[in-house]
């Protein structure tokens, strides 16, 4: 198994859920969930985004990267913070216009900004 599905399977069994559950919760159907988890299939970047989002961790810890599975500013790369931006599209159902991407943007820039 790879260090991505050990890291998949161990965060999924952490948080009390099964294959089928975290595969609904990514619009993925449960057989290429799984075989992520045996490591026969790799997601692409946007589903390892979804990923690290819906695990509260890193896109370079569930990779390997890293061995924090915190996301925090001393881990946290440009990349995982344009996936973080990427994933946020809505607030209590109401989708974000363009002022409010701006204004996340700027927050969470400050936020994770030379930590």
């Amino acid at each position: 198994m790879s260090v991505f599905g050990n890291r998949l399977k161990t965060m999924r069994e952490n948080a009390g859920w099964t294959k089928t559950y975290v595969a609904n919760r990514l619009y993925l159907p449960l057989t290429t969930y799984a075989n992520y988890e045996y490591g026969k299939r790799e997601p692409d970047i946007n589903t390892i985004g979804a990923i690290s989002t819906l695990f509260n961790t890193t896109n370079d810890y569930l990779m390997g990267k890293t061995d924090d599975p915190e996301p925090n500013p001393s881990n946290l790369s440009s990349d995982d913070l344009a996936e973080m931006l990427n994933n946020v599209r809505s607030y209590n159902g109401k989708p974000f216009d363009e002022h409010d991407k701006e204004l996340l943007t700027t927050f969470l820039k400050g936020l994770y900004a030379d930590k």
